[in-house]
């Protein structure tokens, strides 16, 4: 059973995360080329998915994660499907003969990993279920560094892993690209959608509202911080000199400032 439960404080931390992924610039192309290869096999992922009702994209990220992608070994550990798992967990799958065939020991392990109990869909219980499998060690132990299960190719992750379940790398480099890394990526390219559209933001994000601190209106403070002439005040605030700043940028003030009407008039 997990150690940490998906609570709002979380859930809003991994939706914080996923919306401000960004691919290392070096890694783009080899990012793209693994999401090319998942939406390749799109199919296979998607029976194993619907038999277990989880998103045929939850199985190809954590096919990559786990095995490389490689359709001749147990998702469980790598062993080959031409027995049952010997290495932990060993015995694997529990029904059916070897040879396996690969849909049917992905069946048996993401019953095992109890992905197939999880009836919630949204990016936040997606993450939440990847973390787990990828394990809790960086969040419990190491919190300074976000998991590169999760991670890895983004800025979210530079440095520092796991070399065994037990020890501690500070100048280890995580080699595979991280799952949720991988689902931004499919996010960006419209080839997946989430569930649960109630874990989205109210729209707009950015609008006119003095008494509420937004990490979108920070998000936004920060670049128009880049551009040439304007400097606003990064607080998160959508005050009259943020929403001016925004006529600066886009011709248009900010939803629900009064100077708004006039711009409709």
């Amino acid at each position: 059973m997990s150690r940490i439960t998906l609570t709002d404080e979380l859930r809003q931390n991994y939706q914080q995360l996923f919306a401000t992924c960004v691919v290392h610039p070096e890694r783009a192309a080899e990012v793209d080329e693994i999401t090319n290869a998942l939406v390749m096999e799109r199919a296979r992922y998607q029976i194993v998915g619907e038999r277990l009702n989880i998103p045929w994209f939850v199985v190809a990220v954590l096919h990559d994660a786990d095995a490389g992608r490689d359709f001749n070994v147990h998702l469980h550990n790598g062993d080959p499907l031409t027995e049952r798992t010997r290495h932990l967990p060993d015995g694997h799958p529990l029904e059916g003969e070897p040879p396996f065939c690969w849909e049917d020991s992905a069946v048996d392990a993401l019953r095992l990993y109890h992905f197939d109990l999880c009836q919630e869909w949204g990016i936040a219980g997606i993450l939440f279920l990847l973390e787990g499998r990828g394990g809790w060690g960086y969040r419990l132990h190491h919190p300074e560094v976000l998991s590169p299960y999760l991670w890895n190719y983004s800025t979210h992750y530079t440095q520092g892993k796991y070399v065994t379940d037990d020890t501690w790398s500070e100048t280890g480099v995580a080699q595979r690209c991280g799952a949720a890394v991988l689902l931004r990526r499919l996010a960006e390219c419209g080839l997946i959608v989430f569930d649960h559209p109630e874990e989205e933001p109210d729209w707009p994000l950015l609008r006119y509202d003095e008494s509420v601190v937004s990490p979108w209106i920070e998000a936004m403070q920060r670049f128009m911080n880049t551009l040439p002439g304007i400097y606003v005040k990064v607080d998160g605030c959508a005050g009259p000199h943020a929403s001016k700043a925004f006529h600066r940028l886009t011709g248009v003030y900010l939803t629900g400032d009064p100077r708004a009407s006039d711009q409709e008039a």
